[in-house]
């Protein structure tokens, strides 16, 4: 059982500690050397899912995360980190003059929750995953807020995420799941 992030169980020191090691796992990755090592608490060494977020002035810059929720969190948000900053599809790789500037999210995953009706789902509690035809989509809580959609909108957009038809959502062959997230960022 990974960590119940809605709960918010992470407390200041190791929100602090998951931040750092975001941020040193970037730069050790721009240096090529080894990320440096430090003691974990109890919560950190938890297996959990988590996304991580890389702006810069507000704007994306990468995000990617892992859904896997049997490493230790504190693995899941390095890894992310890293693979956000080189490997967002999106974007080219950070470069080391960029690093001072990127500002840092973190979404610690809760556990995911089948979606019997769309009126379970609450705009900024939960984020959303769909599974349909071997596609698959994930949108994280704090997306629908940031863009100011409502439930429809945002289950449409997650369709689209997945490259599926904005509707799609409603189709019995697809798997909709909801989760909460405790995010947060420098």
């Amino acid at each position: 059982m990974g960590i119940p992030a809605a709960s918010g169980l992470l407390g200041r020191d190791d929100r602090e500690a998951l931040l750092r090691i975001a941020r040193e796992s970037i730069a050790a990755r721009l240096r090529h050397t080894p990320p440096p090592g430090e003691r974990r608490s109890e919560a950190l060494e938890r297996p959990a899912g988590a996304f991580v977020t890389l702006t810069i002035d507000g704007d994306l810059r990468g995000c990617i995360g892992t859904l896997d929720a049997s490493r230790p969190l504190h693995r899941a948000v390095s890894e992310s980190a890293v693979s956000a900053a080189m490997r967002d599809p999106r974007f080219p790789p950070l470069t080391p003059g960029e690093l001072e500037s990127v500002r840092l999210e973190i979404s610690v995953l809760g556990d995911f929750v089948p979606v019997l009706d769309p009126t379970d789902i609450v705009i900024g509690r939960d984020g959303l995953m769909i599974r349909a035809g071997g596609r698959s989509g994930l949108l994280l809580p704090q997306v629908p807020v940031e863009h100011g959609w409502d439930v429809m909108t945002f289950l449409e957009r997650l369709c689209v995420k997945a490259g599926l038809p904005p509707g799609s959502w409603r189709r019995s062959d697809c798997m909709l799941e909801r989760f909460p997230a405790e995010v947060f960022g420098e």
